[in-house]
Formats: structure tokens, C-alpha cells, sequence
């Protein structure tokens, strides 16, 4: 019988130029070490392979970094061993994550003759002084050939990036990129607003800034709240009227190219992460790889079975939780089991992200018991606000509620 559907989502750390904004898990590396720690994903893939029996693979998101700077071989050896390893259902969702200047034909082509269907490109503006302000490594022209070119290939299935509340950054502006990228009629837009993460040089620029933009008093460089806000009002009001329907607080889509991949997160399914740093929920457990790449490669040794063969070495199970669900691997630098409260609070969080919300007969299947037994006083504050609205079995955030979704999603926080 099966187990249900499984997401993977494998981590390529690698980028020519780690991005001024970027605290991702990412850094240049030279030829040799990018095919040392293909060979050592390849190892864990062939691990998990088989301790996954059971699950069908729904969807698989090849991220990072920047995985289309690898040479094309590279990513296709990933594709081949997880489709001779893993249960891959014939309709998955398959995206690999592309920037603009790193795209060719013949790796568009290899992407396609592997599986993958969909790519999400990362132009995140359509100037170029805002791009360079990034530090990202291309063009807006650069970007727009590469579109094309994804196009002649014969992609049917797009996402753009944008990010808005740039430093220096206008509404009007901001609109301007926003209503290029629609004329171009991608099948999904990705439309986050900026966010200055410690450790980034951003953040060593700009935390002055920030620090009164949250005090809400006038930063110098970045775009004071208002502006931010028109920002995302803009994006919401044009893409609604270009036919793009905004499923979750970032992300729009044409019909039927809604991110089957991210909604997996976002309602909590299973989801196998591989590669350094990578993530994974299975059965409620959390699992994290390492994080130190030369360790990451060492370790890959000790769980590969053909290590076992021709080395003698035995690979390491961890288990954890219910002994009979799931094995982790001495690969994870940590294995937690969500408690129950956790799971509820995380069910609540990430569904109520989504336009749509959570479903009450979803929350009854979860934890056997009626949403209103946990959640009646908040659910009804935030209805009586005008923030959250119960209709058809499900609930979820008004327009005004997603305005102040960090302030309504804090309600279902569980003493």
C-alpha cells in the first residue's frame, strides 16, 4: 500500500556571485568542487531511494544557489538517478531554479529531454542600476533573451521573480517592471518585497535604514512603508487585472500554474530535501542536513551502499519517532519531532498564507478534533476586525486580514 505523495526539493549551493541580498545557502566554487559534491548528492539520492519505497514523488524542485550555472551533465546525472531511485509519478512538477546569464540552449534543451517542465528565472527588476545595486550578474536585456530562448525551446511553464522596495525605489517604478514582465505573459509571477537579512552586505548598508523603517519613521535609502504598501496594492491590483490569480501572499498564476511544489509546503506535505543545508518534513519529523560542505562530502561516503561494497563501510540509519516510519542519516546535523501544538500552529501559519486558507474537514482529519475546540476565540476576534472570514467549510484572511497577516497569523499561537 502506498505512503502517499513525497515532495523533493536538492539543494545546488553554488553561484557565480553570491547577491548583495542573499543569506541563502550559496557560494562560488570551482569546477572540481561542484562535481565533487554532485557525486556526493548522487550518493544520497541513492540512499533515500530506497527507504522511500511506497511514496510517489509529486513534485521536485532543483534549487539554490544558481543550478543552472552547472554544466548541463551535471544536472542531468541528479535527474537520472532520482527517476531510477525514487517513484516518479508521470505528471510531477518538475522546476529547476535558472538566472539569467547562466541559461544556453543546449541546457534548456537537456533540462526538457530529463523531465524538467517548469523553470523559475530570478530577474527580480527590470533596470538594470537596480540589478547591478543586487548584485546580480546580468542584464534586463540578458534576461529578456533568455526568456525568448526558454520560449523557442518550447516551455510552456515560466516563473519570474521580482522583488520590490528596493533601495531608491519608487512605486511608479517598481510598476514599470512590474507591467514589462506582464507583457511578456509568464505563467507565474513570484512578487516578494525586500527583506534585509544580518550577515548580507545589504544589511551592513541599509540597517540603519531599516531599523527606522520598522520604527516607522523616514529611512534615507529604502522606500518608507507607504511606498512599500502601494507596492504591493500595485501588484495585486494589475496582475488581478492581467489575469493572474494571487493563491498565496507572494505568488500569482495563471490558471491551473499555481507552484505545486511550494503549496505542498504550505500544507504541510512530506517533503524530502537532499543536498548541503536541504530541509525535510517526513511523518512530523524536521530534518536538516549539514551545513559544512567539505563534511557533506565526507559523510555522503558512509551512507552510500556502494561505499558498503567496496569499501566495507556500513551506512548509518538514525532513526527517529515511530521506529517503523521513516530512517534519518548521519548526513542530518538535527531530527526534531514536531509536537502536536507545533503541528497545529504550523497548520494555521502556512495554510493561512494561501488565498484559499485551511479547510476545517483538513484540521479535523489532521488532529481529530473540530478547529473551533482549539481556535474559537481567535477565529472569531479576527472576524469581528474584519481580518478573517469563515465560508464553506474553510477559513481565511480578507484582503485586509493579508495586509496584517504577520499580526493575525500571531493569534493562533497556542498557550
Amino acid at each position: 500500500m502506498g505512503k502517499g505523495n513525497l515532495e523533493l526539493y536538492v539543494h545546488i549551493p553554488f553561484c557565480m556571485k553570491k547577491c548583495n541580498y542573499c543569506d541563502f545557502l550559496s557560494f562560488p566554487a570551482e569546477q572540481k568542487t561542484q562535481e565533487d559534491y554532485i557525486k556526493a548528492l548522487l550518493r544520497e539520492i541513492e540512499f533515500y531511494g530506497p527507504r522511500m519505497r511506497g511514496y510517489g514523488i509529486s513534485t521536485i524542485y532543483i534549487g539554490g544557489g544558481t543550478p543552472s550555472w552547472l554544466e548541463e551533465e551535471l544536472i542531468a546525472r541528479i535527474m537520472e538517478e532520482i527517476c531510477q531511485q525514487f517513484e516518479v509519478a508521470p505528471d510531477a512538477e518538475i522546476t529547476i531554479e535558472c538566472n539569467p546569464g547562466t541559461i544556453t540552449k543546449s541546457k534548456l534543451e537537456m533540462y526538457q529531454s530529463v523531465g524538467i517542465n517548469r523553470l523559475s528565472i530570478g530577474l527580480q527588476s527590470t533596470y538594470d542600476e537596480e540589478l547591478e545595486l543586487l548584485g546580480r550578474i546580468h542584464t534586463y536585456d540578458q534576461f529578456l533573451r533568455n526568456y525568448e530562448l526558454a520560449r523557442s525551446v518550447g516551455y510552456a511553464n515560466i516563473n519570474v521573480d521580482l522583488i520590490s522596495g528596493l533601495p531608491y525605489q519608487t512605486a511608479d517604478k517598481y510598476l514599470n517592471s512590474l507591467k514589462r514582465i506582464i507583457r511578456l505573459k509568464p505563467e507565474h509571477i513570484s512578487a516578494y518585497s525586500l527583506i534585509i537579512e544580518q550577515g548580507t552586505p545589504f544589511y551592513e548598508t541599509y540597517k540603519f535604514d531599516e531599523v527606522l523603517q520598522k520604527a516607522g519613521k523616514k529611512p534615507e535609502m529604502l522606500p518608507e512603508e507607504d511606498e512599500t504598501y502601494r507596492m504591493y496594492k500595485m501588484t495585486q491590483y494589475y496582475l488581478a487585472e492581467a489575469g493572474y490569480r494571487q493563491y498565496e501572499i507572494s505568488n500569482f498564476a495563471k490558471k491551473g500554474y499555481e507552484c505545486a511544489h511550494n503549496i505542498g509546503y504550505w500544507t504541510r506535505q512530506n517533503y524530502l530535501g537532499m543536498g548541503l543545508g536541504a530541509a525535510s518534513l517526513i511523518e512530523n519529523v524536521r530534518y536538516s542536513n549539514t551545513r559544512d560542505l567539505y563534511e557533506y562530502i565526507d559523510l555522503s561516503y558512509a551512507i552510500c551502499e556502494r561505499a558498503r561494497r567496496q569499501f566495507g563501510i556500513e551506512p548509518e540509519d538514525r532513526r527517529y519517532g515511530d521506529p517503523t516510519e521513516w530512517y534519518g542519516s548521519s548526513l542530518h546535523a538535527s531530527a526534531d519531532e514536531i509536537s502536536r501544538k507545533a503541528q497545529m500552529e504550523e497548520f494555521m501559519f502556512l495554510g493561512l498564507r494561501m488565498n484559499e486558507g485551511v479547510a476545517r474537514a483538513d484540521f479535523q482529519q489532521a488532529f481529530s478534533i473540530p478547529i473551533d475546540v482549539k481556535y474559537r476565540e481567535p477565529i472569531e476576534e479576527l472576524k469581528q476586525q474584519g481580518l478573517l472570514m469563515a465560508r464553506e467549510g474553510r477559513i481565511f484572511l480578507t484582503d485586509q486580514g493579508m495586509d496584517l497577516a504577520n499580526y493575525c497569523m500571531a493569534k493562533f499561537l497556542l498557550e
